[in-house]
Formats: structure tokens, C-alpha cells, sequence
């Protein structure tokens, strides 16, 4: 006769056992046991019956025998499934939450585990997360500005206010300052978070390749209204070196001042008094100065927003120092 198992001609008794013992294994249920050795695509666990039958799921049907499962010669149910999240898939059901993982891709594989494990908390977890997701890179949807002429198509067809933060590190000639490097970067944080914040109100757009190091624009109705530059060099030990401010009051003050100008409510003469009243600069914060008429004419200026310029000392003796203005 032929043997199933090696498949040779006659039957051997070590292939009938072999094969009555994995028959008896693959018919049986975890109804009684108290423990369970899960074999997950290779990654192993060892876990309760309690545990797996917290939710009406895959999981617990498996422990109650509704599920017919593969158990090895040592006792391992064996799941066909990468066990890459099951640990995860563990958590949840031991602890009702769990903290799911911050990649896009990653999430979908536990959305994908949840959903086979019939997981239904898990699932919702994750869809919700997903959905949040989807929102937040809506709300980040920053254009950027390739040339000058895309940038006065889009600053004239816009309805909206416009912060525009230009940064372009390539346009240093010099070293900078020990704190220019944390300022640029807190710059750009406070333009991902007003972008967020002012999300459909304000249309936030990138500049990488204008001359400026660091510097906001704000714009209403198509024209230029206030412009902040971070940037200035300062002197020392007859050194010069680009130093990179983050006056992050001043930046929010103007964002908020071309809120004036949505729905065109900037256009009259009570807006225009009102931006122009509340245009001051801040004591201390640095220097303002206006010029430039609009490009209507009129009395319409731009409001040119600096940091503080520094005059720095040598470190030669006293009678021979040297004081360098920009």
C-alpha cells in the first residue's frame, strides 16, 4: 500500500505514528488550559486563555474550540500570520489601549493584524489614528516656491492672508553664531505650528531659494504688509559670522495682524488704521522702519521688521579696540 507520509510504496510504522500524533494535535481544543504557546510566523508567545478571550474575537474562538487550530509536538499553537505586531495585538487585549507605532506603513500592518484577528477596539484604534493622520497632512500641506514668477501668480490669486518664510542656508557666506543653528531651526517649528493653527485661514508657503537666510513675509490682498528678517552679522574679533534670531512674539503678533485682511476685510479704512495701530514694534525686540509705497500707490507701506543689529567689541587692549557697525 502507499504510505501518505514518506510516500513510498509500503506503510511504515514511525510514519503512522508521526502522522496520528499530528492528527490528534491538530484536533485539539485549549478548552480546560489555563496557558497558551503561541507560535506566530516563527516569533513566540506565552500568554493566557483569560487574556486571549477578553474580546468576542478570532483569538478567543480559538481558545473555546470554535476554531479549529494546528498544535505542534511541543504543545505550540501554531498561527500563520507574521508576528512581527503581535506583541502589540497582546498589550491591547492585557491592557484595553496601546500605544500604536508613529509610521504610516506600520499602522496599516496593525490595522491589517487587527482586522484578521477580528480585533474590533483595535481596529477602531487604528482607523482613528489613521483619520487623525490624514488631517494633520491636509492642515501640512505647504507650498513651495520654485520661482519668482509661480510666487506672484499665487500671491495674486489667492483670497487668503500669506505668511511666507524664506530660508535658504546656501546664501552664507560666513560661520555662525553658536545659537544660529537651534534659532533656525525654532523658526521653522513655529512655521509647521502656525501653519496648523491657521489652517483655512491662512495660506503658509515656503521659500528656498530667495536671498535671505531667514526671513517671514506677510502678505494681504495680493501686497506685501509686513516682512520680519532674523538675520544679521555681527563682528567679532575682527570675525564676521551670520546670526540667526527666532523672535517668535513678534512673528505671531504679525500672523495675527493679516488675519485683518480674510474675506477682504482689510480693504477699508477702519481695517488699515486698526493694522496700522497695533503695527508698532515692540520695545526691545528690534528695529521697524516703513518704505515703499503699495503697489496702487497711496500712502500703503511695507513695515520692515529687524532683529536687533549688534556692534561687538575686539578683544584687544583698551585704547586699541575697534567698533564695527553693519
Amino acid at each position: 500500500s502507499y504510505c501518505r507520509i514518506c510516500t513510498w510504496n509500503i506503510v511504515h510504522d514511525s510514519c503512522v505514528s508521526f502522522f496520528h500524533v499530528g492528527e490528534e494535535k491538530a484536533g485539539r481544543s485549549l478548552a480546560g488550559s489555563k496557558y497558551v504557546k503561541l507560535n506566530v510566523g516563527g516569533t513566540l508567545h506565552y500568554t493566557t486563555v483569560q487574556t486571549l478571550s477578553k474580546e468576542d474575537s478570532l483569538l478567543r474562538s480559538i481558545c473555546d474550540g470554535s476554531t479549529e487550530v494546528t498544535i505542534d509536538s511541543e504543545g505550540w499553537v501554531v498561527l500563520d500570520r507574521c508576528g512581527r505586531h503581535f506583541s502589540l495585538v497582546l498589550n491591547f487585549l492585557r491592557d484595553g489601549t496601546v500605544p500604536l507605532p508613529e509610521n504610516t506603513r506600520e499602522l496599516e500592518e496593525v490595522l491589517k493584524e487587527a482586522q484578521y484577528y477580528r480585533l474590533q477596539g483595535l481596529v477602531q484604534h487604528c482607523l482613528t489614528t489613521l483619520q487623525k493622520w490624514r488631517d494633520v497632512c491636509r492642515g501640512c500641506h505647504i507650498p513651495m516656491i520654485t520661482s519668482a514668477k509661480e510666487e506672484q501668480r499665487m500671491l495674486a490669486t489667492c483670497r487668503k492672508p500669506v505668511v511666507k518664510l524664506q530660508n535658504n542656508r546656501g546664501n552664507n557666506k560666513y560661520s555662525y553664531t553658536s545659537n544660529s543653528d537651534d534659532n533656525l531651526l525654532k523658526n521653522i517649528e513655529l512655521f509647521d505650528k502656525l501653519g496648523l493653527r491657521f489652517n483655512g485661514r491662512v495660506l503658509f508657503i515656503k521659500d528656498v531659494l530667495g536671498e535671505e537666510i531667514c526671513c517671514w513675509s506677510f502678505y494681504g490682498e495680493g501686497r506685501k504688509i509686513a516682512e520680519v528678517c532674523c538675520t544679521s552679522i555681527v563682528y567679532a574679533t575682527e570675525k564676521k559670522q551670520t546670526k540667526v534670531e527666532f523672535p517668535e512674539a513678534r512673528i505671531f503678533e504679525e500672523t495675527l495682524n493679516i488675519l485683518i485682511y480674510e474675506n477682504g476685510r482689510g480693504s477699508g479704512l477702519g481695517g488699515m488704521a486698526l493694522l496700522e495701530s497695533g503695527g508698532a514694534s515692540s520695545p526691545g525686540v528690534g528695529q521697524s522702519e516703513e518704505d515703499g509705497a503699495g503697489v496702487g500707490g497711496g500712502d500703503r507701506r511695507v513695515r520692515r521688521i529687524h532683529v536687533r543689529r549688534h556692534i561687538m567689541h575686539d578683544e584687544r587692549g583698551h585704547g586699541q579696540q575697534t567698533v564695527y557697525k553693519d
